[in-house]
């Protein structure tokens, strides 16, 4: 187990940061994974030099953040992604009429390949550096409705093949945490129009340049570590955007 020691000169309000902190440094190296439990509060204050209650304020944040979820009468745990409690975190995309339902995804294209200038900021890599890039067509109530382009780094994802994305059992982000122990704890978006090119005319059954939705997306782990690029183009016609919740969820 690799001990991370506080900085002794964090005091009063700030020391419950230094504990988050040191908390998800453990997290980052996984020294505690998804879906276990934590270490006793007991164990953690003696462990990081602080009292229960500087503990608790840290943990308090942690799991207001979705990053650790509490089970009465069980403890504390890492969240993990679960298709019926996590999904919806993430996937914003709805009906009109407001319906929610569980995309049925399709492997469009896969491919080993260089970052571009653009890819690599966004992944805090070098340009250049290798990258997987891959498209998904997700259909909704039987519709083909959004087209993802998305970018992870080789060196996050070492292994990853096209067999196991497109065999995997479960969505995008439990397989990133169960394949290659990356928890996605966050995003970032951003929306503008585009037009549908020739490829993903052909896969929403749309006319090239039909106004799609377009969503930019980062994906962070711990320590807001980038982990995925994604953009995501839309048909609108009988779906749309449905922005995050303005209150904190409990994650699971």
């Amino acid at each position: 187990m690799n001990t991370i020691m506080l900085a002794t000169s964090a005091i009063g309000g700030t020391r419950y940061k230094e504990v988050k902190n040191a908390m998800l440094a453990a997290l980052a190296a996984s020294e505690w994974k998804g879906g276990e439990a934590i270490p006793s509060e007991k164990r953690l204050a003696e462990r990081f030099g602080v009292s229960i209650g500087t503990l608790r304020k840290a943990i308090d944040e942690l799991v207001a953040d979705n990053i650790l979820v509490r089970h009465q009468g069980l403890g504390t745990f890492v969240a993990q992604h679960q298709r019926d409690r996590h999904f919806f975190r993430f996937f914003r995309i709805v009906r009109q009429d407001g319906d929610k339902t569980y995309p049925t995804v399709s492997l469009a294209s896969f491919k080993r390949t260089k970052a571009s200038r653009e890819i690599a900021s966004a992944l805090g890599i070098e340009p250049g550096e290798r990258v997987f890039s891959f498209v998904n067509r997700l259909s909704l109530h039987g519709e083909s409705v959004i087209v993802d382009h998305i970018a992870v780094a080789e060196s996050r994802f070492s292994g990853l093949t096209e067999k196991a994305l497109r065999e995997r059992p479960s969505t995008l982000y439990n397989f990133y945490q169960d394949a290659f122990g990356i928890n996605v704890v966050g995003t970032d978006e951003r929306l503008r129009v585009a037009k549908a090119d020739e490829m993903e005319a052909e896969l929403l059954g749309v006319s090239a340049g039909t106004p799609l939705l377009e969503v930019r997306r980062i994906a962070y782990s711990y320590h807001h570590t980038p982990v995925e690029v994604r953009i995501s183009h839309v048909n609108t016609e009988r779906y749309e955007y449905m922005g995050a919740s303005t209150t904190r969820e409990e994650t699971s």
